[in-house]
């Protein structure tokens, strides 16, 4: 019991959270991050296959104190924790019971299912926890009512060891398949209330639930529940489950809330599918009627209410004409809405970052798309900072204009531009956005500039890093921004070379100037698509624009006094033209 507590502090403490800090620590973003990740993957199904079958140390206490050992090798304050959990769980090995390598399985009869199916049920399990996990965690609003604060942390951690005893409870009287429909429905439900962060109180007593449930079962069921007749098959069916279920389940899953933000319904009736659908199978053996009376019901039902949508004439969105109306359609039916706010929120960062405070009579709409939370940017005012051009590359490539955006693409909206619309009537919609504070805003813009301390802090290597990420797909002569729309843009973003030596007389580059270039990307550059970054703090933009401001000869009207750039705001947008 001490070498699985060790194990999983370790994971939790080091795996989860200071492996990912120590390698933004060293700068590592982007494909390179992906990199280091795949190699960790990679690593570890290997190695999970690969021990049951190692010839070498067949006795598995040297395979354990050898595994900890090299898991103790790390620094910085969590890492240095969980490694000495980990040399001290190798004292644990020295005390253990002699090993029977080929002890029977004390699976009972009812708990035995074929090995396909437990490693499709682990994997679907994994896949649902690492993705609400990753959501949780990347949403301020969710987190803030699941696992912040003493008293919700206390809260998990009962119901976690309240779930583990439930979980040996059931394993011994109803078996291995009842308590994993337990653990699914218990993470289905908590993927499901996550879906509206005002039910994120609610979703976090399920979470932990379905995770102990699960987890139990997947530390039993190699040594205990299998129906493997020797240690040797059972290692190799433990390889199989971490490999799969563990590595790729989680790799999937943390895919999931990256580039979704949610976990979709339809997915997790999938997973139910594959966790229920033998005992669904047998129910429906056992009970048919019932079950085809029921379907009936739901069939007669839906048929009847599409009958009275048919009778009530056509809806709102028939009826919108000029492509703004049908925006706010598309808007609305492909669930911007569930990402992206349209509120200003008064006397917060929000009027510096996304615009003016709106008036209450601006906030009422039909349907409200005002949205309840914001996984995104707020667009109460998109149009007056967004051209046209951006929000298409936007929508065909969103991680190539924000960088470590999960935002799925929605190139499948201009797929067909001769017949459908929806593309070009939601960046109409979006261009709509602009509300009448645009002057408030720009002396909100003037007044701005980087903190002291950020400056002074500024880091030109730093710098050159970040304007990569966030930049080099405009600015780079090979960034993909740059080569696939070069024809489109309304004045070609200034080509930065990669390595750009020095310029002459760099060591003038005044704060002034750093000042200047930190602006121009926070507020982004008039007259061009060149958008502003309002999310990035102030050291990352004084780094920028120091390595900008020693290494760059920008033109003049980008580097110009604020009130000579006002003049150029005023100047009439060129019409988008074509479509690219």
């Amino acid at each position: 019991m001490g070498l699985v507590a060790a194990t999983y502090v370790y994971f939790l403490i080091f795996a989860q959270f200071a492996f990912l800090r120590r390698l933004a620590a060293l700068g590592l973003a982007g494909v390179h991050l992906k990199a280091v990740m795949a190699a960790m993957a990679f690593g570890g199904i290997l190695m999970s296959l690969l021990a049951p079958r190692l010839a070498v140390w067949n006795s598995p206490k040297p395979r354990l104190r050898v595994a900890l050992l090299g898991c103790a090798a790390s620094a910085s304050t969590q890492a240095t924790v969980a490694g000495g959990l980990c040399v001290a769980a190798v004292l644990f090995t020295f005390g253990a019971a002699t090993e029977t390598p080929d002890a029977p399985s004390i699976a009972a009869p009812q708990a035995e299912m074929p090995f396909a199916r437990v490693l499709l049920s682990f994997s679907a399990l994994v896949w649902l926890d690492s993705a609400a996990f990753f959501i949780i965690q990347s949403t301020p609003a969710l987190k803030a009512g699941t696992w912040q604060g003493a008293a919700h942390l206390w809260t998990n951690g009962a119901l976690h060891f309240a779930a583990a005893l439930l979980a040996v409870r059931l394993l011994a009287r109803r078996g291995l398949a009842r308590t994993l429909a337990f653990a699914f429905a218990a993470l289905a439900f908590a993927c499901l209330l996550l879906l509206n962060p005002d039910r994120a109180v609610l979703a976090s007593v399920f979470y932990p639930l379905g995770v102990s449930l699960y987890s139990v079962a997947l530390v039993a069921y190699p040594a205990l529940l299998s129906p493997s007749a020797s240690a040797a098959e059972r290692g190799r069916g433990a390889g199989w489950i971490y490999a799969v279920a563990g590595w790729l389940g989680s790799a999937l899953g943390i895919g999931m809330g990256q580039h979704l933000g949610h976990v979709p319904a339809l997915f997790v009736a999938a997973a139910g599918v594959v966790v229920l659908g033998p005992t669904l199978a047998a129910i429906f053996r056992r009970r048919r009627r019932e079950v085809l009376a029921t379907a009936a019901l739901l069939l007669a039902a839906f048929a009847v209410n599409r009958a009275m949508q048919k009778a009530a004439g056509p809806s709102s969105s028939h009826a919108a004409t000029s492509p703004v109306e049908r925006g706010r359609v598309v808007y609305a039916s492909e669930g911007c809405i569930h990402c992206h706010s349209q509120y200003v929120r008064p006397n917060t960062g929000d009027v510096l970052l996304w615009g003016p405070v709106k008036s209450v009579d601006e906030l009422r709409q039909h349907p409200v798309v005002i949205g309840n939370r914001r996984q995104g940017p707020d667009l109460a005012e998109v149009g007056s900072r967004r051209s046209a051009l951006w929000l298409r590359i936007h929508f065909h490539h969103p991680e190539q204009l924000s960088h470590g955006s999960f935002m799925p693409s929605y190139g499948y909206l201009f797929a067909n531009p001769g017949n459908d619309s929806r593309g070009d009537d939601l960046i109409a919609y979006l261009e709509s956005l602009r509300g009448a504070g645009v002057a408030q805003h720009r002396l909100a813009e003037r007044a701005w500039c980087p903190s002291q301390a950020a400056i002074a802090d500024a880091n030109a290597a730093a710098g050159q890093r970040l304007f990569a990420a966030y930049c080099g797909t405009c600015h780079f002569a090979s960034g993909q921004t740059r080569l696939s729309w070069r024809t489109s843009f309304r004045r070609l973003p200034p080509d930065v070379p990669a390595t750009a030596p020095p310029r002459p007389g760099a060591e003038d580059a005044t704060s002034q100037r750093v000042f200047r270039l930190a602006q121009i990307a926070k507020f982004g550059l008039a007259g061009t698509d060149m958008p502003g970054h309002e999310y990035l703090s102030d050291e990352v933009l004084a780094s920028t624009g120091l390595w900008l401001a020693n290494r760059t000869a920008w033109p003049d009207d980008s580097t110009a006094p604020i009130p000579a750039r006002e003049q150029l705001r005023e100047q009439p947008k060129e019409p988008s033209g074509e479509r690219p």
